[in-house]
């Protein structure tokens, strides 16, 4: 059986948390983050609300990973794209 090495990421605002693991083939996004225990050191995390993927791209826990995959546990967004954006005009207009 292959052996997967895969990145689990957690994004903070100051710094990324990484844990790199070694599973089994077959391991899933949710298996992947538990044996990380990532949620064990940040128990904000609710898997069944966030969002995860894979190098960018939203997945579901029970996707299956590949060798050198890096899971990525998102954060909820405090602005949206669209309200930043308009802060930051605002924001270049009024210097």
């Amino acid at each position: 059986m292959t052996e997967l090495h895969i990145s689990v990421v957690y994004a903070l605002p100051d710094r990324q948390e990484v844990v790199r693991i070694c599973c089994p083939q077959g391991t899933t996004i949710r298996q992947a983050i538990h044996q990380s225990k990532v949620c064990d050191k940040y128990p904000e995390i609710d898997l069944e609300s966030r969002e995860v993927g894979v190098y960018g791209l939203k997945q579901n826990l029970d996707f299956n990973l590949s060798d050198n995959d890096r899971v990525e546990i998102y954060r909820s967004l405090l602005v949206s794209p669209t309200e930043a954006r308009r802060l930051r005009a605002e924001s270049r207009h009024n210097r």
